[in-house]
Formats: C-alpha cells, sequence, structure tokens
C-alpha cells in the first residue's frame, strides 16, 4: 500500500514555478523532512497537501486514496494534522480549549442532541476530554491546562500547537519548522518529541525544518528543494553533503 506520494506535483503562480514536478513517497511509520533554502517551495507543499492550494499539475496520493480534489475541510477526518510555522491559536481561550478544537473531526452529535445534552453527547464529550488529557500528559502540559494562551511563552505555545494536531489522532502529521523560534533547550525537546510521535503514538511525520542539527537527528529520509525543483533525496548526512544542496544553501 502507499502510504503517502506526491506525484509530478507541480504550482504555478503566473509564469512563477513556486513547486516543479516533484515526485517523493513517504513510508508508513518514518520522518520524512524537506529542507532548502527560503523561497525554495517547502511550505508551498504543504498547503498543497493541506489543499489550501489546488496543484496546477500532479497528483496527491493517501493511503491508496486519490486526495488531489479533496476540499481542505475533508482533510483532517482523512486522518492529516498540521502544525503552522506562524502559531496559529485561540490566544484568549485556554490550552483545554484549544486542545478541544483538534476534536472537531470527530464529533458526531447534531444541534438538537448537543442543545438538549442527551446522555450519548455526554458520553462522547467525555471522550473527546480524556483524548485531550492524554495529549497533555503526552507533552506534559498540564501546568498549563487552564491558562490562557495570550499568557503563555512562545515555547510553550508551539507545544500547544503541536498538541493541537495530535488531538485530531492523525495518522500523518505535518510540522512546519517546528522549531522556528525555539532556544537550544526547547529545541532538544521537540525532538524528543517528534521521535516519540512517531515511536510511541506511531505516527508518520512530514516534517519542514531549517535546524539542521534537529533534521539530522529525528529524519529517516530528506528531500532538499531548490526554486521548486527536487536537488536530492536520501539519508540526512548525504542529503547534506549533496554539492549541489551546499551550493544552493552557500551560493556559488
Amino acid at each position: 500500500m502507499t502510504f503517502f506520494q506526491a506525484d509530478g506535483l507541480s504550482i504555478h503562480f503566473g509564469g512563477i514555478k513556486a513547486v516543479d514536478n516533484v515526485n517523493f513517497t513517504i513510508e508508513k511509520g518514518e520522518i520524512f523532512t524537506i529542507i532548502g533554502p527560503n523561497g525554495a517551495g517547502k511550505t508551498t507543499i504543504f498547503n498543497l497537501v493541506s489543499r489550501i492550494y489546488e496543484p496546477t499539475m500532479g497528483r496527491l496520493v493517501f493511503q491508496d486514496q486519490d486526495i488531489t480534489q479533496v476540499p481542505a475541510h475533508k482533510v483532517a477526518s482523512l486522518g492529516i494534522a498540521r502544525t503552522f510555522q506562524n502559531i496559529e491559536l485561540f490566544e484568549h481561550a485556554s490550552v483545554l480549549h484549544n486542545l478541544l478544537i483538534g476534536r472537531h473531526c470527530h464529533r458526531k452529535s447534531n444541534l438538537l442532541s448537543e442543545i438538549l445534552f442527551l446522555p450519548s453527547t455526554k458520553r462522547l464529550e467525555l471522550e473527546h476530554r480524556e483524548k485531550v488529557e492524554e495529549v497533555i500528559d503526552f507533552l506534559d502540559l498540564a501546568v498549563y491546562r487552564d491558562q490562557m494562551i495570550a499568557n503563555l511563552p512562545y515555547g510553550v505555545r508551539k507545544v500547544v500547537e503541536l498538541g493541537r494536531a495530535l488531538c485530531i489522532e492523525p495518522t500523518l502529521l505535518l510540522l512546519d519548522e517546528p522549531s522556528s523560534g525555539l532556544n537550544v533547550e526547547e529545541t532538544q525537546d521537540m525532538a524528543f518529541w517528534i521521535e516519540d510521535i512517531k515511536n510511541d503514538l506511531g505516527i508518520t511525520v512530514l516534517m519542514v525544518e531549517h535546524d539542521m542539527s534537529l533534521v539530522s537527528q529525528v529524519s529517516d529520509r530528506v528531500l532538499a528543494l531548490n526554486y521548486g525543483r527536487v536537488l536530492a533525496e536520501g539519508a540526512p548526512r548525504e542529503v547534506q553533503e549533496n554539492a549541489e544542496v551546499v551550493r544552493a544553501y552557500l551560493g556559488g
């Protein structure tokens, strides 16, 4: 079974080829990382996978299903979740309430049953709360559970956003620059969580990242892009030592 595949993926904005005939596959249970200089097309690929953008050409296959035409609001229900480079949380809501939002794709009750708060609705609410509490424990967020996002430091907010994505119970997790804005200690904690997400939760990870130490530590395979085209693919050290990749980063 093909877990995830990008086949001839391209998107053009006018005359700009932001992603140009990109091909890659992701095996179930691996951490696959996309690297490249600014403007290489990394986040654009994430937006294509999330169905925010429509590809000009190519297709996306997830668990043997062509998802190229799936609307964006259906992606989470397929088992695909993502974080963003710029944190997207509800600042005037608590950590708990932000995490509960991640359960939206699992809601099975209707408006009437929720108004009447029927026993079936109460059972579902308890199930959602239990799942959220599991994520809170997994990410050591218990001390922040009832605090407002606006009152939290940046590093904790990054973890909360990761937690909200985990509350979706994805089989494929997209991490867009998970170490962006973090200090060395926070980045190391993030590396441990990413490894635990793979090893303990069994979630496959597609990551975009600039921090090469993090990439080397957690990635099974790496894809290097520049100007929307593939430069190299393989093991982290192999890709980082590739002459074309070095030129793309350092110039020349």
